[in-house]
């Protein structure tokens, strides 16, 4: 199958600031890499006349790749258990998939994955060790599962533009699996002081930036649960969390803003072979982080409206400005039904004014950041 066209770049959000004076750079998050059994059967016909290749989910993301390697660290969600030699795969409900998947998101241009879901202990810890060595093979880094006590404190680091973060990623739960007692570092999950205090803890260690993911929610409800609305507002009332992104209601969930600090509930899948349009609409979000010189965290957002065709399984930017070309008419009026879906939902959070919506501004725009 020939490979789709990629998308033209829109500018980047985030203005450049003199790095004596103050320190800038982007984060991009996406949905739920969720393979099922159709989304494995379409990579293996891609790399059907590669006979060095299993699988190849590359040109499945490829009108998204400039999107992706627009941002100076993209992070994707890997939500199922990933198998080193592209044997043993099981599907719903305990996962094994192709790692495959690894090398071609890190070819697309993404710089780490979080891995604390309800999946993540499906094959028990030798699926949590296996995957995580997929990753590292793949030269992804990762966060929300470890191999050591050790993994689980340094994997939360990340330098970028000079800046050093934190990311800490976890789990509503595990699908009725529990963490080995004796292993208690293996996958993280949601506590809201287990949190707080992890939170404190790599900030009291340096980091500028902490960012929290969360496999939270109720599955394909648009709306925020009682626990997202009031959990998430809680986490970004600390000092020590700045911005919190959402993953697994497999549905795109809307954006607050809170004093100046980002609340995404949930971006959709990215990759999966669910049939309910709603559940193929997806959002790419893009944080300009600005780090002024006296410690001051400036953050805009830009909500990225994509969408998964059912026939081909490829992930298109569903904006105009952004999308091939040479679509054709039935996809383009798809694109045009998944961004207005988006949009109304996106419309019922707190965020929706002060963020941007593809290359287009979605409301007034936001207010001039102070000088650094």
């Amino acid at each position: 199958m020939p490979a789709p066209s990629e998308a033209t770049v829109s500018p980047p959000l985030a203005s450049t600031t003199s790095a004596s004076r103050a320190r800038s750079f982007t984060l991009a998050f996406t949905g739920d890499l969720l393979l099922h059994q159709r989304v494995n059967a379409v990579a293996a016909a891609h790399a059907a006349d590669d006979p060095g290749r299993d699988y190849d989910y590359a040109p499945l993301l490829a009108p998204i790749a400039p999107l992706v390697r627009a941002a100076d660290w993209a992070v994707c969600h890997v939500e199922v258990p990933l198998s080193a030699d592209n044997t043993r795969l099981r599907p719903y409900p305990t996962f094994r998939v192709p790692g495959d998947i690894a090398r071609n998101v890190a070819a697309v241009g993404y710089d780490a994955c979080t891995t604390a879901s309800n999946h993540v202990l499906d094959q028990g810890p030798d699926g949590v060790i296996e995957t995580l060595g997929v990753l590292d093979a793949a030269g992804l880094e990762h966060t929300g599962s470890a191999r050591s006590a050790d993994e689980a404190r340094q994997e939360v680091w990340v330098q970028v533009a000079g800046v050093r973060f934190a990311h800490l990623a976890y789990a509503y739960g595990f699908n009725g699996f529990t963490v080995p007692r004796d292993l208690p570092w293996m996958a993280n999950v949601i506590d809201e002081e287990t949190i707080l205090a992890d939170a404190a803890a790599v900030r009291r260690e340096g980091a500028e930036l902490v960012v929290v993911s969360l496999h939270w929610g109720e599955q394909y409800q648009s709306a925020p649960t009682r626990q997202q609305r009031e959990l998430g507002p809680r986490l970004l009332a600390s000092p020590d969390v700045d911005l919190v992104i959402g993953h697994h209601a497999h549905v795109v969930q809307p954006i607050d803003r809170i004093d100046g600090e980002w609340l995404v509930y949930g971006l959709g899948n990215l990759l999966s072979a669910q049939s309910s349009p709603v559940r193929r609409d997806e959002l790419l979000v893009e944080v300009a982080v600005t780090v002024a010189a006296d410690g001051t965290l400036i953050t805009e957002l830009r909500a990225l409206p994509l969408y998964l065709d059912l026939d081909s399984l490829v992930v298109y930017p569903s904006s105009p400005a952004l999308r091939p070309p040479d679509l054709d008419a039935g996809l383009q009026a798809e694109l045009d039904a998944s961004q207005a879906r988006i949009r109304s939902v996106l419309e019922t959070g707190s965020g929706w004014g002060q963020l941007a919506f593809g290359p287009e501004a979605a409301g007034p725009a936001p207010a001039p950041a102070p000088p650094p």
